[in-house]
């Protein structure tokens, strides 16, 4: 009887926590260049300013709150993603239609992102610390005590703010990756010009994070100003007026470098995510 491989519900999670220590440096950047009120670095000027006034290893700076970000929402949405998508191929013995994986996806995305605000804030708030002059930096220890100090602080309210955004993010994202990698997945293996080895998974994920990175860059300016705000947008609509005063390219700030960051991501996600599968999934019958 025919065989196949499928994920454990915690495969996605791991593979996050892989890809997310190779490119930590390159997110950190990203959210340094996202939070500049006027453009005054590019993407190379600010990782030299970082490494010259703070030390090679403040790159680093929140990779716990980034890691405990990855167990949060990426956990959540691959665990709703491949779980759903592996139990629904199952019914209908054969892969799912794209608009069903896109809906998957959102769903998803949009859940797990909502699990991983409280992470995803004190991330970006301990990558943009060093920016602040000394008196005004918040010097969260590790990502816990940041989650302590905000609920302390700010009250546990605060720990949501930019829910809507990282949510409504979270869901383009995970269509962007999961069901465009999937479905880039099913049309290299139809060529029939290369089978399901290493090389397929680095060219349809490849896809799937140049898909994602032009789905939510407007989204991730504005989720990264509302988090790292201190009271100056009223809301989302607000967040978005006061971008746009910038001009349309304002949503694209930083695009160059959260394509840099979001696809080595996500090729190293699901090339980590394939192994996993491979070695140590659970055989089912196809």
């Amino acid at each position: 009887m025919a065989e196949r491989t499928v994920s454990r519900w915690y495969f996605g999670g791991l593979a996050s926590c892989g890809a997310a220590c190779c490119t930590h440096p390159l997110d950190l950047i990203k959210v340094h260049l996202q939070t500049q009120q006027e453009v005054k670095m590019r993407m190379t000027g600010m990782a030299i300013s970082v490494i010259r006034n703070d030390g090679f290893f403040a790159l680093y700076n929140g990779l716990s709150a980034s890691l405990f970000r990855q167990i949060t929402y990426s956990m959540t949405r691959f665990a709703i993603y491949e779980t759903v998508r592996d139990r629904l191929a199952q019914d209908s013995k054969g892969p799912l239609p794209f608009y069903q994986k896109v809906l998957l996806g959102a769903f998803g995305g949009f859940t797990g992102g909502f699990v991983g605000t409280p992470a995803d804030m004190v991330n970006v708030r301990m990558q943009n610390d060093m920016k602040l002059p000394a008196h005004l930096r918040r010097n969260y220890a590790h990502a816990l005590d940041g989650m302590v100090r905000v609920i302390r602080e700010e009250g546990f309210r605060k720990l949501f703010s930019g829910a809507t955004m990282a949510s409504s993010r979270g869901a383009l994202v995970t269509v962007g990756q999961l069901a465009c990698y999937d479905q880039a997945k099913q049309l290299v293996l139809t060529t029939g010009f290369l089978t399901d080895n290493i090389f397929t998974h680095f060219l349809a994920s490849s896809i799937a994070g140049g898909c994602a990175t032009f789905l939510c860059q407007p989204l991730d300016v504005m989720k990264t100003r509302l988090m790292n705000s201190k009271g100056e947008y009223r809301g989302v609509a607000h967040c978005a007026l006061e971008t746009a005063k910038l001009g349309p390219l304002a949503f694209y700030k930083g695009l160059v470098p959260a394509g840099i960051r979001l696809v080595p991501h996500t090729v190293l996600t699901f090339v980590f995510l394939e192994q996993l599968r491979k070695y140590f999934g659970i055989r089912v019958p196809a």
